[in-house]
């Protein structure tokens, strides 16, 4: 869950779906000889596209409802209202792309309609490489990104390898063509600031965190952050949706504007004090207000602390996974690109001095008394390797405030609506709710979203269901589609950031209970598992948003297309997928987990 901003990102978005260009390859649009090599080697194209905008409504031109919801999608990540930077084919993250260039998107759509409904289509880090005949019940698609062997896994080796034209960054949903624009992380965001909510009623000592204490959400408290592109955007709201005041810092007006534009932002402060002034009389009021501001996070962190200012909560969503993501101090936003172009290794050493100052803020922060975490960006590890040996004193948000979720299996469970009918959304959102009517949590997200909510490209929701919850909601949703009560199929994902789909030391895995944070081998069997329970599309990636080097996730994806077909599917790929984090729980010696398997018929053999 990484994105882009103040200080630490281009035009755009992260994590668990965000951040800047990478030097010449990562953006291919007027980059000179790399961009010319990149393009005749199957990387990104230099021409502008007209604006992709997916097909809506029940008639599809491919063969089968896999193959057209895939084509769908993948046009959906680059909808204008959706990614970053279509022109360049990134949907966030500042360099996660759907295709690695657009010579391989016309392939993969082309293919994509002649593909059959017994065929499988394979596709190497964007490029489309091979259709091979297997059955109905296989993947439409097969997709791997960015998978680099252990000891090339590494950001020079990942940008050596993009500039020939043979590799490209998928992110998280970007390359696995299940993004849904800022909502996709908006719950995650609004479930976290939900637990820091809880966990600082369970702490207040009747001080700074005694409204939010006796009201058990955040009113009366002050979040400072950073990040407003692809997916720090949804910060603002998801503190806002809690009750809190929020001061969110971006280098980047654009993206604050959008925001704003988007109803994710309440609105921008012409300078500092005026945005100082702004949050802290809401927080005195106990108003939920979110204000942005322009300016480097590696300045204004340490600024605000300096003042004194009263903050309660610290975090951030710049796109420090990656250092040519993360504008130094002393660089603008219009140097950024040629800056880092010009010289990578320099600009990196720069990028790690201003995260040192970011992250040394923070701390401070928390020296103060604040509850501060990382949420998923790398930026202790980029800011230790910039010569802050504190780095790691404050937790990240997984072991903070989201194992006890991930041990039921809970996670990120979201579904697009292919006739692109917000109707549909509205009865699914119905649906769900009267599915699982004893969830207040659920009942009091889906009520927000529903009024706060701004769809971004096809109407699409997300809530966070777990282990033999999932398959109701998609074999209603498939029932819906069958009986005419929606107006097209549905396609159901989830981010990659989920209980069992990932391996990430510095987020997802992060202090696992039996040391087990490296182990990849769990992504891996999510993946076999998918594709053996007949998800529409799977992906293995490499990366995310933490950056190379630094995780293994994987993702699926499935269609209820009201055939009887898709109902058996789904009743698998459902139940299976999230079990896979139950069980990997299990293993890891979660107590919860092992109540969950065990109430819920999961079989753990070593256990």
């Amino acid at each position: 869950m990484t994105d882009t901003t103040t200080t630490g990102a281009a035009p755009v978005d992260t994590t668990p779906e965000a951040a800047a260009p990478a030097p010449e390859v990562a953006t291919a649009a007027g980059r000179g000889t790399a961009a010319a090599a990149a393009s005749t080697a199957g990387g990104p194209a230099s021409a502008p596209r007209s604006p992709i905008r997916a097909a809506r409504g029940s008639e599809r031109t491919a063969k089968s409802w896999g193959a057209e919801a895939a084509k769908r999608m993948l046009m959906n990540n680059l909808d204008p209202e959706v990614a970053e930077r279509p022109d360049d084919l990134v949907v966030y993250g500042g360099t996660g792309r759907a295709a690695r260039s657009w010579a391989a998107y016309d392939a993969i759509v082309r293919t994509l309609d002649e593909l059959e409904p017994d065929e499988t289509l394979l596709v190497q880090s964007g490029k489309p490489v091979g259709v091979f005949r297997t059955h109905e019940w296989a993947p439409r698609v097969l997709i791997a990104n960015s998978n680099l062997v252990g000891d090339w896994a590494t950001w020079p080796e990942f940008r050596k390898l993009e500039e020939l034209g043979l590799t490209m960054y998928g992110q998280m949903t970007a390359g696995s063509w299940i993004y849904i624009g800022t909502q996709g992380i908006l719950q995650g965001t609004y479930e976290t600031f939900a637990a820091v909510a809880r966990s600082l009623a369970g702490a207040s000592t009747g001080s700074a965190t005694e409204t939010a204490a006796s009201a058990g959400d955040l009113r009366g408290t002050l979040t400072l952050t950073a990040g407003c592109g692809g997916m720090g955007g949804a910060q603002p709201l998801a503190v806002t949706m809690n009750g809190g005041a929020v001061l969110i810092v971006d280098v980047d007006r654009t993206r604050l504007d959008r925001r704003v534009a988007h109803g994710y932002l309440d609105e921008v402060a012409p300078d500092l004090d005026a945005a100082i002034e702004r949050v802290s009389a809401a927080r005195e009021a106990g108003e939920a207000l979110s204000v942005g501001v322009e300016g480097n996070a590696a300045e204004v962190f340490p600024e605000l602390l300096a003042r004194g200012i009263r903050i309660d909560i610290v975090t951030d969503q710049t796109s420090a996974h990656d250092p040519l993501s993360y504008l130094p101090i002393g660089v603008s936003v219009d140097q950024w690109q040629a800056e880092a172009a010009r010289d990578p290794e320099d600009f990196t050493r720069r990028a790690r001095e201003s995260m040192a100052a970011h992250v040394k803020a923070m701390v401070g922060f928390q020296d103060a008394g604040a509850a501060v975490f990382d949420y998923g960006n790398s930026i202790r590890r980029e800011a230790e390797l910039g010569g802050y040996d504190r780095a790691f004193a404050f937790p990240g948000f997984v072991p903070a405030y989201i194992r006890p979720l991930f041990a039921e299996g809970k996670g990120p469970f979201r579904w697009v609506a292919l006739s692109g009918d917000p109707e549909d959304i509205a009865k699914t959102d119905r649906a769900v709710a009267e599915l699982f009517p004893e969830d207040a949590a659920l009942h009091r997200w889906l009520d927000k979203a529903g009024k706060q909510v701004h769809f971004e490209g096809l109407p699409a929701r997300i809530c966070w269901l777990g282990y033999q919850e999932r398959h109701l909601a998609g074999l209603k949703f498939n029932e819906m589609v069958a009986s005419g009560e929606l107006s097209g199929p549905i396609v159901i994902g989830r981010d990659h950031l989920d209980a069992g789909s990932v391996a990430s030391p510095y987020r997802e895995t992060e202090a696992m209970a039996d040391g087990s944070d490296a182990i990849a081998d769990w992504p891996l069997l999510n993946a076999l598992l998918n594709t053996a329970s007949g998800a529409s599309w799977v992906s293995i990636h490499h990366g995310g948003g933490v950056g190379i080097g630094r995780s293994i996730h994987a993702g699926q994806v499935c269609v209820a297309d009201g055939t009887e077909l898709a109902a058996e599917k789904l009743a698998r790929v459902l139940v299976n997928d999230p079990g896979t984090g139950v069980m990997r729980h299990v293993d890891a010696g979660y107590d919860r987990a092992r109540e969950v398997a065990a109430e819920r018929g999961l079989t753990v053999p070593m256990w």
